[in-house]
């Protein structure tokens, strides 16, 4: 097994000296923005096929059903067709549907790689600004797409010189004149005559681009990212890297998912080049996007107007005068963050019977925090897919991606509401010592009373003295379904919910006490007035500050955090929110 990095330790590195790696960017690193990878394109070929041979009406979003996609890949097993993940599966079924007419593979690619498709995600800006200030000087790819070129265009206000099949001869020479930033696709355009998607193709790579990859790869360090391994002609390339005079000179990173099976080709590759003294490593990553903005914001003396853009944050000179005692009111601190961008996409799961909230709910606990799901006219869902078919079994149909509105005002969209707010609360309490709950429509994150250590809580503590505790002298009632007496708790907490104000989204943050059994809430009434007698101005706003320390973390000012439930997942799985940790503030202005 090639030895691994994790993803701070290669951040660590590759901040040391930016402009010594070229990248080399896959389907994956695409896959951000809302294009497919070539999986994708894969299976969308396997379905059109087999319809066609079979004379089948499958509809396309029934192969995120388990026993669809078997039955669809046991057709072309019994067919002889390339198993999943040879080599040459993907160029066998470009040939069978395709056959060698090119300009029919144009039409089928421009269709799923189309400008309208492209939704640039913050680790493809992140890409584009490494690019615009040439921290970054060179990256191949084997995309068809224009992400990158999109990128770069709109974070650093420049075009790209992209160099590609059409012109391959020129590309040596813009490397040797130092003609940075340098962009290549080594299986051409889609836009353009050339592509690279039948197995004649793929056997060979272009002489050109070739000579200026092994070119590039004796003058710079290598970080793959994004890509499989899976085109032979790519992964014999930069195996003759390691034959050339001084290969990967400042070593070669290949990043992959994290818990995902390092490819054979792959783990060839890196044992290859570790056997030639080359410092080369599997380096695991949560995913892209989280590896982009991490190395982005470790970049030292970078471009705020960059920076700005890369975060889609305004970038603004603020002079506000101090007001007269006799028109102003004082300044106030508003308890919201501002959510700079919401999550897009879930997952709708239909069933062969209908699901009723009471069932939804048990699922949500059995799943231990590792789906969200809510109910409207289809059940939507965020989670991995494997969950989902675990929790559900065999009653469950079909896995489809949906559209989430980004307005949750509209009383059709209220449902949706404590949806987003359920996933936004485990978004915040993943790594923390804190567990959250909901009462009625509320969503609460709570201060774990069992959290490995006290002094994870410290910040808390040190406002309110305790974080969690017992109340004295307070015990439950015994009733028929509850017969024992117990212990009544209580602990910190922060009701979270989603708000609206100057057309944009917030989170809004209230301190809070929960009370364990939460029947004996009422009956600790006093016990609460007590414990918040003195919580106003300056109180108020050092316990704000500290929930923000402990759910946040340690930023600098003003600045964003990308935020998501789970470890890793496609955004239909996985939501993502990007949140300001800054608060609002306000005055009363009187005149």
């Amino acid at each position: 097994m090639p030895p691994s990095l994790n993803q701070a330790e290669l951040v660590a590195r590759l901040c040391e000296r930016p402009p010594s790696f070229a990248w080399f960017l896959g389907a994956g690193a695409s896959r951000a923005a809302g294009l497919p990878t070539a999986t994708d394109l894969i299976w969308d070929l396997k379905w059109k096929h087999y319809c066609r041979q079979e004379n089948q009406d499958i509809d396309r979003r029934d192969l995120q059903n388990g026993a669809v996609r078997a039955r669809v890949q046991a057709y072309f097993d019994a067919h002889c067709f390339p198993s999943p993940w040879d080599d040459d599966e993907y160029a066998v079924y470009f040939e069978r549907i395709f056959g060698s007419d090119r300009e029919r593979q144009r039409n089928y690619i421009a269709a799923h790689f189309a400008e309208e498709r492209v939704s640039l995600s913050v680790g493809n800006r992140a890409f584009g600004a490494l690019l615009a200030a040439r921290l970054v000087r060179v990256a191949f790819t084997t995309n068809f797409d224009n992400v990158v070129e999109k990128a770069v265009a709109e974070v650093g206000s420049s075009p790209l010189p992209v160099y590609q099949l059409e012109g391959a001869r020129a590309a040596n020479t813009a490397l040797n004149n130092e003609d940075f930033p340098f962009y290549c696709k080594l299986h051409g355009d889609f836009r353009y005559d050339s592509l690279k998607n039948l197995t004649t193709d793929l056997r060979n790579q272009n002489e050109e681009l070739s000579s200026c990859l092994l070119n590039t790869a004796n003058r710079f360090g290598f970080v793959v990212s994004g890509y499989s391994g899976r085109d032979e002609s790519v992964m014999r390339l930069l195996h003759s890297v390691l034959d050339s005079p001084n290969p990967f000179p400042h070593g070669l990173y290949w990043t992959v998912m994290n818990g995902s099976v390092v490819p054979p080709p792959v783990r060839h590759l890196v044992d290859a080049a570790l056997s030639k003294g080359v410092l080369a490593a599997v380096v695991e990553i949560q995913t892209f996007d989280a590896f982009m903005l991490h190395l982005w914001r470790n970049i030292e003396n970078k471009s705020l107007a960059l920076d700005a853009k890369v975060r889609k944050s305004r970038l603004a000179t603020v002079d506000i005068p101090l007001p007269s005692k006799a028109r102003h009111g004082p300044l106030l601190r508003l308890a919201g963050l501002p959510l700079l961008s919401m999550p897009e996409r879930c997952q709708s799961l239909t069933f062969a019977s209908p699901k009723d909230w009471d069932e939804l709910r048990r699922i949500m606990v059995d799943s231990k925090e590792q789906l969200v799901l809510t109910k409207s006219d289809a059940v939507l869902a965020w989670g991995a897919g494997q969950e989902i078919r675990a929790a559900f079994g065999p009653d469950l149909l079909s896995i489809a991606e949906a559209r989430l509105p980004q307005d949750l005002r509209v009383p059709k969209n209220y449902h949706l509401k404590s949806f987003v707010e359920r996933a936004l609360a485990l978004s915040l309490i993943r790594g923390r010592p804190l567990l959250t709950r909901t009462r009625g429509r509320a969503t609460y994150l709570i201060a774990n009373p069992h959290a490995p250590s006290p002094t994870d809580l410290e910040p808390l503590s040190a406002v309110v003295c305790n974080a969690r505790g017992t109340v004295p002298g307070l015990r439950t009632d015994p009733t028929p379904d509850r017969p024992q007496s117990e212990q009544v708790e209580w602990a910190e907490a922060l009701r979270i919910s989603v708000t609206y104000a100057n057309d944009r989204p917030w989170l809004l943050l209230h301190p809070e006490l929960w009370i364990w059994p939460p029947r004996a809430r009422k009956d600790a009434r006093d016990f609460m007035q007590h414990r918040r007698r003195d919580r106003y101005n300056d109180k108020h706003n050092r316990l704000l500050d500290a929930w923000l320390r402990i759910v946040l973390g340690e930023h600098q000012r003003a600045s964003s955090l990308e935020l998501s439930p789970f470890a890793s997942g496609e955004d239909t799985e996985n939501p993502r929110f990007l949140l300001s940790s800054r608060t609002a503030f306000a005055r009363k202005i009187s005149g």
